[in-house]
């Protein structure tokens, strides 16, 4: 991928690394850790799991040593940049969380690094949880200028499934700690099994740092019928102040 990366740490200890040309989050998926930034030091507080609580997060720029302290999973998702921005502290109390869709298409979207949300040059980064036996990232959608990386936990062992067509064709069926790179074309639905909750981290970069998209025409009907059906009372899903 040429703008976007994800990595996942398993942190038992301590881990160093410079982040050169890209910005990155230090985003808890499960445990705590403090993080050092060029000498500034941040303590996250983290979660249990991704199935439990939002989490507070940092963020380093370009250009920048980060040293990581701590137990746990941690995902840094990260994007090409060319502007050197501050490090910073979020906490999970300030992380902006949207229900979205109605009916078996709701959805539970923590808005962390969303363009609305938090400044970054290039980098946008938001989680999705679906109750399970939902579908999210529904109507089918795409925004090609953005290139899009899904990384996927699954509740109790489970699995899902994800569609991706028109540009590359895939149906894949994903657990825990599993990744797809979508360069282009629709993708979805995620498809969350009955009995499985799922859990996506969505990192996405391009050019120029705008979230647009556009519907499959076939399909862009769905969002009008959400109308006439109510939010899933299963959400939210985590303990989280909900933002308009």
């Amino acid at each position: 991928m040429k703008h976007t990366r994800l990595r996942i740490v398993e942190l038992d200890g301590s881990d160093f690394f410079d982040t050169g040309g890209d910005e990155l989050i230090v985003l808890p998926l499960s445990g705590s850790c403090s993080v050092t930034i060029d000498g500034e030091r941040f303590e996250l507080q983290g979660r249990a799991s991704v199935f439990e609580a939002v989490s507070d997060f940092a963020y380093a720029p370009i250009g920048a040593r980060v040293q990581l302290e701590g137990r746990g999973r941690f995902a840094l998702p990260a994007a090409k940049a060319g502007r050197r921005l501050p490090a910073r502290y979020v906490g999970a109390e300030d992380v902006p969380v949207e229900l979205r869709g109605a009916g078996n298409a709701s959805r539970q979207v923590n808005n962390f690094a969303a363009v609305e949300a938090f400044e970054c040059d290039a980098l946008i980064a938001v989680e999705v949880l679906t109750p399970n036996g939902n579908w999210s990232s529904y109507p089918p959608h795409r925004h090609d200028e953005l290139e899009e990386i899904y990384y996927y936990e699954v509740a109790g062992g489970g699995f899902a499934y994800q569609r991706v067509y028109d540009g590359m064709d895939l149906l894949a069926e994903v657990r825990s700690g599993d990744l797809i790179e979508l360069p282009c074309g629709y993708h979805g639905p995620s498809m969350a099994a009955p009995g499985y909750d799922l859990y996506y981290l969505n990192v996405m970069a391009g050019e120029v740092r705008e979230w647009n998209f556009v519907d499959d025409p076939e399909h862009a009907w769905i969002r009008a019928s959400w109308a006439d059906q109510e939010l899933d009372p299963r959400l939210p899903m985590t303990a989280a102040r909900r933002h308009p």
